[in-house]
């Protein structure tokens, strides 16, 4: 019995331990792993299964930088091999991640691509962004192709609220819309995120801020994350476009207010930068946007950077 105590002891620490290294390493989780640390966005999942009044899913739009954006589609084993010549050229690059351009979990080449990076760069902490409408279901095979970091876009937990902030879901074969909409989205993200942290996976919630719809709320976002165990929260400043065009974006201090009054439910994230779906790099230095000569200095300082932190 004393050794079976042990043994479980020795479990848990091992996985406290490795749960630390994550969120040390990547730079979405850690303020100060955004400094040394990158990560690669594979653009594999283009279906998405709801609509939602922000998003403008574009597959081919160099000039744009934001979620829903990429250069190409790519194919799982085009995906795997972009990454071997990312991670080859880019060491300092920790998180392989999966976030479109439409729902990683409405698409079966996510877990394809992802069975295929966790085959061969078994010490890379694979990452996955969803609006979770599947999750409950699909969490099983996040957990079998080894996601360990997960990030759930949750923008309300009122049903009326939501309604406002999406067109329509697909769910099991039928399309729904308005509040019966909103209340199978909104009880499958909580199941999905209470099934995630309890099954170990380290949290994120993305809440986009949208003034005048869900501005007012999104501290009872927090509230509820909190008891459900979430990690840290992102919320994010609504971009206009989409059925939202002719809507205002909130300010940089409006966005910080609100990060405010939830930071004492959740710790919060406040150096997003709304990346790409098909973004490598640090934060903010996005080196699929970059010509090849900004590459090389890019990489020669963190080459730089990477030795000194070693010699210290």
């Amino acid at each position: 019995m004393e050794n079976q105590d042990s043994d479980t002891c020795n479990i848990e620490i091992s996985r406290e331990a490795d749960i630390k290294r994550v969120i040390a390493q990547h730079p979405c989780y850690s303020k100060e792993a955004q400094h040394k640390f990158g990560r690669i966005h594979l653009a594999v999942a283009p279906k998405c299964n709801i609509q939602c009044n922000y998003c403008d899913r574009k597959f081919d739009c160099v000039n744009e930088s934001r979620p829903g954006v990429t250069s190409e589609v790519l194919a799982p084993e085009a995906a795997l091999e972009k990454t071997r010549q990312v991670l080859k050229e880019y060491p300092f690059i920790k998180v392989v991640g999966i976030a479109g351009p439409g729902d990683p979990l409405a698409n079966d080449e996510t877990f394809e691509t992802l069975e295929l990076i966790k085959n061969e760069f078994p010490d890379a902490t694979l990452c996955l962004s969803t609006n979770g409408l599947a999750l409950p279901e699909r969490l099983p095979d996040l957990l079998r192709t080894g996601v360990t970091t997960l990030t759930v876009t949750m923008n309300a937990i009122d049903p009326e609220i939501e309604a406002q902030l999406i067109s329509h879901i697909s769910y099991k074969g039928k399309v729904y819309r308005g509040i019966e909409a909103a209340e199978i989205l909104i009880k499958n993200q909580l199941e999905g995120i209470r099934l995630a942290v309890e099954a170990g996976l380290v949290v994120k919630i993305n809440t986009v801020l949208v003034p005048g719809i869900n501005d007012k709320h999104i501290v009872e976002v927090a509230r509820k994350i909190n008891e459900l165990g979430v990690f840290i929260m992102n919320v994010m400043p609504l971009i206009c476009q989409a059925k939202f065009a002719d809507k205002v974006a909130p300010t940089p201090a409006e966005c910080k207010a609100i990060q405010d009054t939830c930071a004492p439910y959740v710790q919060q994230m406040r150096h997003c930068r709304q990346c790409r779906s098909d973004a490598f790099g640090l934060i903010g230095k996005d080196l699929s946007q970059m010509s090849e000569e900004r590459r090389n200095i890019v990489k020669l300082d963190m080459k730089k950077k990477m030795s000194s932190d070693e010699k210290a």
